[in-house]
């Protein structure tokens, strides 16, 4: 499954205000480094810099995690479209605390599903 440069861009604007960190900093939680928009697996480290293309290039890469979820099989699955829905409301947390920006995110996904 491939994701349109429509919803790149609009995952670009949830993250970081659209603008990505070109230099590690330490993320929400002050837990991991993280880089881009919000590129954080644990090979971040104090110091690291990217251009504007490697952050885009990054969250295509981090996106495609995304093959492994229950989302993904429940798209396949031809599940019903508030199953669909209901299931991207459940990424809304980071280090196990719900985060505002993650939630509207996934608000504007989830409605974005049926269009």
């Amino acid at each position: 499954m491939r994701s349109s440069q429509i919803l790149i861009d609009h995952i670009k604007r949830f993250e970081c205000g659209g603008k990505p960190v070109l230099e590690a900093i330490w993320d929400a939680h002050g837990k991991v480094w993280m880089i881009g928009y919000g590129h954080s697996p644990g090979d971040v480290k104090k110091g690291d810099k990217i251009t504007a293309q490697q952050a885009e290039d990054l969250l295509k890469k981090d996106m495609a995690n995304f093959n492994k979820s229950t989302l993904k099989k429940y798209i396949e699955a031809g599940k019903k479209t508030h199953e669909i829905q209901r299931e991207f409301l459940k990424w809304t947390k980071s280090g196990g605390v719900e985060l505002g920006g993650l939630v509207s995110r996934r608000i504007w996904e989830a409605a974005r599903w049926n269009e």
